[in-house]
């Protein structure tokens, strides 16, 4: 399944996932330099959520075009219905 994304919708994903690059960044500075271990903790969980957003995102845009395609074949949509819940479940 290819995802057809919005200039936009493009932006904003990239956008967050280059967030959460700078914040892992971030996190491993802190590590090195020993930082405190509830500040890291605080940062992984920030990242975390940045990251299921980011693919949240991605897959809400593939829901969308999904709803609003072409009806595919009984089979196809059975299929697409399990590939989409298990990315979501990977996201969980």
């Amino acid at each position: 399944m290819q995802l057809d994304m919005t200039a936009d919708e493009l932006r904003s994903a990239l956008n967050r996932l280059r967030r959460a690059q700078g914040q892992i960044a971030g996190i491993i500075r802190m590590i090195e330099e020993g930082r405190d271990c509830e500040e890291v903790i605080t940062q992984l969980a920030a990242v975390s959520r940045a990251l299921d957003r980011a693919g949240f995102s991605i897959i809400a845009t593939g829901l969308q075009q999904c709803m609003s395609g072409e009806s595919p074949a009984e089979q196809d949509s059975a299929q697409m219905r399990a590939r989409l819940e298990k990315l979501f479940l990977s996201l969980a």
